[in-house]
């Protein structure tokens, strides 16, 4: 009899619940390029700019319609602020390191980290 195959690589369909090896770190095209930045950008903007992105915030707050124009010396602080973290190499291994711990541990329970807040927050 025939071995049947998988059209996926062992590595994403292997694993305790059949989502990968939780002990892979492989990163695939996608998590670089859009997964590692989403959580650079969510990290630099709660902890490295908190200050620049809350003085933004209240400036589009105040100025409504007007905020394009009359909040551009805000928007250029939190870009430049932005812009220095996202391109820090040891900010960015640590963000590929937290993304590898939790794709892992997703990986080894199969509960993703959205769960894991809402059964948090349900106790």
């Amino acid at each position: 009899m025939p071995e049947s195959k998988s059209p996926l690589h062992a590595r994403y369909c292997g694993g305790p619940h059949g989502l990968g090896d939780p002990n892979d770190l492989f990163l695939r095209k996608v998590e670089k390029e859009v997964m590692i930045p989403k959580k650079m950008r969510d990290i630099a903007k709660t902890e490295k700019c908190a200050e620049q992105v809350a003085r933004f915030t209240e400036c589009c707050k105040s100025r409504h319609i007007l905020m394009t124009f009359r909040c551009r010396e805000e928007n250029a602080e939190l870009k430049k602020c932005l812009t220095r973290w996202y391109e820090d190499e040891d900010f960015k291994a640590r963000c590929t390191k937290e993304y590898l711990e939790e794709r892992s541990e997703y990986r080894r329970t199969g509960i993703t980290q959205k769960q894991k807040q809402r059964i948090g927050s349900a106790m």
